[in-house]
């Protein structure tokens, strides 16, 4: 791949910004600095980014699909589609995510998404919310599949999917879930409260670092009982994911969880579903018909399931809501993902990481995504 440099750019690195500046990349990221030290060379070319800004490409932790195709279909090809249609959005690094289905089905899933990674290097890692949820706030989980956490076949699926299951969502109130937590260290995969009907006093002895989709299908924070969304935001240790399409959550909500855990507390995730990307109407999630209209997504009980929400909407919706700065927006789209999950050579601009970025423009609109340097929009 020939090296390509883009010049007179304000440069997001996920640690400082750099006004005036220039990268240089091939599939991997050669250099970073600012345009008075530049110097071009003869082999290379050169791209003017004409006051634009550059910043990490996003890093979604939490989506089921999108563009007509779900992670659950246990289809190759379909797959590929989907995590490729991420690429439009800004998103460069994906973990697919699966739901409460049936053992053989969550199986077919997670033994596709592992054939395909090898050849996908946009696939991240797997999300594995549900099937060891509560009943209680199931919200899009199909009850009849939902049961405790089982420690062996955990065990067999994190092999099936062939290390890939870096996060998994689990309700901690189960019987089985502290010694799940142990399993779940043991592995390396973050463990998530998430669709938990927990309180905050039993919540103290939970060892989970990770809280799913924050306020959406929990236990509710009231007056009298923090429950889950009071416990995140009260324990520094705990990274809180946030649908931000003004739908899931309320705005003032989105800025009361900036102001507590901060912009290095939280991750901007989609909880997409197959629907984004495609027309309003019929679709489905688990088996179950969705409805989709008014950027919503429904069941035909009137229960949210999933998103419709595309990451760079969730980008500029963030900065909109809470007043944050790019800089943190960038911590909450791609640093803190890379940090948490050991994404080494992804969520941030410097030399030796993947060349994985976005250029936008003065509103914030993606102008062009580059995935190992090669340009997608």
């Amino acid at each position: 791949m020939a090296i390509k440099v883009i010049t007179n750019a304000t440069i997001y690195t996920g640690k400082l910004v750099l006004e005036n500046a220039y990268i240089r990349f091939d599939k991997e990221i050669l250099e970073v600095g600012q345009m008075v030290n530049f110097k071009a060379e003869k082999s290379e070319e050169v791209i003017d980014a004409k006051g634009q800004k550059i910043v990490p490409g996003f890093i979604d932790v939490h989506s089921h699909g999108g563009y007509g195709h779900d992670a659950m279909d246990a289809d190759p090809e379909g797959l590929k589609k989907q995590v490729r249609g991420m690429l439009r959005e800004g998103i460069t690094t994906y973990f697919p995510t699966t739901m409460t289905q049936s053992k053989e089905n969550i199986e077919k899933a997670l033994r596709v998404i592992n054939e395909v990674a090898k050849e996908e290097p946009l696939i991240g890692g797997i999300h594995l919310e549900g099937p060891f949820v509560s009943t209680v706030f199931k919200g899009a989980q199909p009850e009849e599949y939902i049961m405790a956490p089982d420690l062996e076949l955990f065990k067999e699926w994190f092999e099936i999917s062939g290390g890939l299951i870096k996060l998994v969502t689990y309700a901690p109130e189960h019987e089985t879930s502290p010694a799940f937590e142990n399993l779940c260290y043991e592995l390396g995969v973050v463990p998530s409260i998430g669709h938990s009907n927990d309180v905050r006093e039993h919540l103290k002895t939970s060892k989970a670092t990770h809280a799913t989709h924050l306020y959406n299908a929990c236990h509710r924070m009231t007056h009298r009982e923090p429950g889950v969304p009071g416990h995140v935001l009260l324990e520094d240790g705990i990274e809180a994911e946030l649908i931000v399409d003004g739908i899931h959550v309320n705005r003032d909500m989105v800025k009361l969880a900036y102001k507590m855990k901060g912009a290095h507390g939280i991750s901007l995730i989609t909880d997409s579903m197959r629907a984004k990307g495609m027309p309003e109407g019929k679709s489905e999630l688990g088996g179950q018909t969705v409805i989709v209209k008014d950027k919503q997504a429904r069941l035909e009980d009137g229960t949210l399931a999933g998103s419709v929400l595309t990451y760079d909407d969730a980008f500029r919706n963030m900065i909109e809501f809470t007043g944050c700065t790019i800089e943190e927006a960038v911590l909450m789209s791609s640093v803190n993902q890379a940090t948490e999950f050991g994404l080494t050579s992804k969520g941030s601009l410097e030399a030796g990481k993947d060349a994985d970025f976005n250029i936008l423009d003065q509103d914030l609109q993606i102008t062009a995504t580059y995935s190992y340097g090669q340009k997608y929009v």
